[in-house]
């Protein structure tokens, strides 16, 4: 029996395998792999949202129809266990809403626990003071801590430091939005900032750092966990990332 293989590529075999073309098959559920999601779902007449639920993992999971048989025998056989399937974070279903943040969360600043940094970080506005761990919420703190050792796979010490992300800028705080009375994701510890200095809060491209090509895979190692960049789907705050949806 063949062994299971990640979600994120077992969902872009099955797409690919239906006629949908969502690049490579990296696991790395970025914004192609998503758009072929949504094309799945209205080809489907299921909701559009590029949210892999069960309805979609379901029709994902029927003959395909729009290749060679070939290809779809190649693909049929290869299953997900069911533990990859619910990690629906890979494509942002995992993590709450902003709405729903105090609910699935709780109290502010409660439950926090921290994570070791597995490569050389410093804290932005002192860049002589190394930062060995990140205090999260201890619902995300498992996810964030897959995320940064991709990190340290992905880019050398000097692409960190290009890039700016070996620089902390923060994450746990228990405060209100500028300008408003809601709390910050921030206050949960759902939420990092890197380098604000270069990606400071009303910066889009290509003026943001982390705007920049070389920082694609830093955020799809990211959303891989469900986790959303501001900059990326607002063009805003590219400093920032959280484990909530907007």
């Amino acid at each position: 029996m063949t062994a299971p293989i990640p979600f994120g590529q077992w969902l872009q075999m099955r797409l690919t395998a239906h006629g949908f073309a969502c690049g490579g098959i990296d696991g790395i559920v970025g914004p192609l792999t998503v758009a072929a999601i949504k094309a799945f779902e209205a080809s489907r007449g299921l909701p559009v949202d590029g949210m892999a639920d069960e309805a979609v993992v379901n029709a994902l999971r029927s003959p395909s129809s729009r290749v060679d048989d070939e290809t779809a025998k190649a693909v049929e056989h290869r299953e997900p266990s069911e533990a990859e399937i619910q990690k629906i974070a890979l494509v942002g279903n995992t993590w709450p809403r902003q709405s729903g943040v105090p609910s699935f969360y709780g109290a502010v600043g409660t439950r926090q626990t921290r994570i070791e940094i597995p490569f050389d970080m410093f804290l932005a506005w002192d860049k002589g003071h190394r930062c060995r761990t990140v205090t999260l919420h201890e619902k995300v703190a498992p996810s964030a801590e897959r995320v940064l050792q991709r990190v340290a796979q992905l880019y050398s010490a000097q692409e960190r430091a290009d890039l700016g992300i070996n620089l902390f800028a923060g994450s746990l705080n228990v405060r209100r939005m500028r300008g408003g009375s809601s709390y910050s994701m921030h206050s949960w510890g759902i939420a990092i900032d890197f380098d604000s200095e270069r990606n400071q809060l009303k910066w889009g491209k290509p003026k943001a750092r982390l705007s920049h090509a070389d920082a694609l895979p830093f955020w799809q190692a990211w959303e891989v966990e469900g986790w959303l960049s501001l900059g990326r789907a607002r063009n805003y705050d590219w400093m920032h990332v959280q484990a909530a949806r907007l």
